[in-house]
C-alpha cells in the first residue's frame, strides 16, 4: 500500500481545464477456459460532440492478481495502460469502467491510472461501490449527489431516460460536476460512447485471440472536427 499512498498524494479533484474533445475509454474481456489467466484491453476514442470513434487500440497481459473488491487496479491496470499506451490520437480525458474517489478508500481505479498517466481521468461504473445516494428523476440528465461519511464523492447520473443511472466519480484532474457532465455528453445510451465502444473491441479482441486469428493491433479508424485518419498498423 506505500504506492498506493505515494499515488494518492498526487491525485487532483478540480474542474476540467477545458471541454474535452476526444475522449478515451478503456475496458478489458478477461479470457476463458485455458485463457482464464489473460486479460484483453481495448481503448477506444471518441470525438466530440458527434460521438463518432476515431480510434482503437488493444492489448493483452497476464491475470497477476485476484479478484478483490476495492483492489480492482492492481487486476485491470497492466492490461489498460497497455492498451492506452497505444493510441496515437492525444486525448483530452479517459473514462473507465471503475470507480474514483466514490471508493472505500477514496482511491479508486481511475485515481491511480489518472496520477500514474497525468491525465484527466473518471469513473463510469454501472454500480455502486460505496456511499449512498438519493432519488433522482427518470429524465435523462437527472442526477443525485454520491456521499461517503457526508462527503459528495461521486453523482448518480441518468444518461437515458427511464433507466438505470450509471455512477460517476472523478479519479484525476476533474471534479464531480465537470465529471458527471462529461458522461453525459458522452452518451448516447446508458454506457457513454468510449466505454462502450472500448467493451465492443476488447469483447472482439478476447474472440479473436481464443481463434488464434490476430495480434493485438491499434487502428485510426475515421476523420471528425480536424481527426485525421491513419492506417491500421
Amino acid at each position: 500500500m506505500a504506492a498506493e499512498r505515494r499515488l494518492r498524494a498526487l491525485v487532483r479533484i478540480e474542474p476540467l481545464a477545458r471541454p474535452p474533445r476526444l475522449v478515451a475509454g478503456a475496458d478489458v474481456a478477461y479470457g476463458k477456459g485455458d485463457r482464464a489467466d489473460r486479460a484483453y484491453a481495448a481503448a477506444a476514442v471518441v470525438a466530440l460532440p458527434d460521438l463518432e470513434v476515431v480510434e482503437r487500440a488493444e492489448a493483452e497481459a497476464p491475470v497477476s492478481f485476484p479478484y478483490v473488491p476495492g483492489l480492482f487496479a492492481l487486476r485491470e491496470l497492466p492490461a489498460l495502460l497497455a492498451a492506452l499506451a497505444r493510441l496515437r490520437l492525444p486525448f483530452d480525458a479517459i473514462l473507465f469502467d471503475a470507480h474514483g474517489i466514490a471508493h472505500p478508500r477514496r482511491f479508486g481505479l481511475a485515481c491511480h491510472a489518472g496520477a500514474l498517466l497525468g491525465r484527466p481521468a473518471i469513473g463510469c461504473a454501472k454500480t455502486l461501490l460505496a456511499g449512498a445516494h438519493g432519488p433522482l428523476g427518470p429524465e435523462r440528465g437527472a442526477s443525485a449527489a454520491i456521499a461517503i461519511d457526508g462527503e459528495v464523492v461521486g453523482a448518480a447520473v441518468r444518461t437515458r431516460a427511464r433507466v438505470r443511472p450509471v455512477y460517476v466519480s472523478p479519479g484525476h484532474l476533474a471534479d464531480v460536476a465537470s465529471a458527471a457532465d462529461l458522461v453525459l455528453r458522452a452518451s448516447r445510451t446508458r454506457i457513454p460512447e468510449p466505454l462502450r465502444a472500448a467493451g465492443e473491441a476488447a469483447n472482439a479482441f478476447r474472440a479473436r485471440c481464443a481463434g488464434g486469428r490476430s495480434p493485438a493491433k491499434q487502428l485510426v479508424i475515421g476523420q471528425s472536427r480536424g481527426v485525421a485518419a491513419r492506417a491500421e498498423d
